[in-house]
């Protein structure tokens, strides 16, 4: 009997966190409050293109970006997520004015990021976790030619009158986005 209460003790023990979210809950908010949001890594598989297209803007250097989403989330936020795609023929090193000014520890990232809401005569700024890094896409410092890169970026969110952005990515367009949710 002892034997069985120590084999089930055990198989419990084991069943601690898979760093997944539970259902409901933000992928972002999964992590422990001090981890950072992390780029995705290439995978072997390539994932399906996101279908729907908020917004598509050139930038330099032959870099585009596509927004495929602006969801208001329950937990309050404004999550903007999409891709980058350098559709140029060499690799784009020139992410640092992508981080607008950013003076904390959340390096090569898209922090730069801003949302104008001109109804409300308001612009919103990336949220900051407890240690000041970035809410939104970080580790990004060279895109190779022809690569997708997937991006998000957290705000505040905005009155629930507010349908619509203006998205400002430092050397982009800025381009109007319709927030859903």
């Amino acid at each position: 009997m002892a034997a069985v209460v120590l084999a089930i003790t055990l198989a419990g023990c084991g069943a601690g966190s898979d760093d997944k979210p539970k259902a409901g809950q933000d992928p972002s908010s999964a992590k422990s409050q001090g981890d950072a949001p992390k780029p995705q890594a290439p995978s072997g598989t390539p994932k399906p293109a996101p279908t729907e297209v908020l917004a598509s803007v050139n930038g330099e250097g032959g870099m585009t970006l596509t927004i495929n989403s602006a969801v208001r989330d329950a937990g309050g936020f404004l999550t903007v997520s999409g891709q980058f795609k350098n559709t140029g023929s060499q690799a784009f090193a020139s992410t640092a004015a992508w981080r607008g000014n950013e003076l904390t520890g959340s390096g090569a990232s898209v922090a730069g990021v801003t949302l104008v809401d001109k109804v409300g005569k308001k612009r919103y700024y990336v949220l900051r976790d407890t240690d000041g890094r970035c809410l939104c896409t970080t580790g990004l410092t060279v895109i190779e030619a022809g690569q997708s890169v997937p991006f998000f970026a957290q705000f505040p969110v905005p009155p629930a009158g507010t349908d619509q952005v203006d998205f400002t990515m430092p050397t982009f367009a800025t381009a109007t986005v319709k927030i859903s949710g």
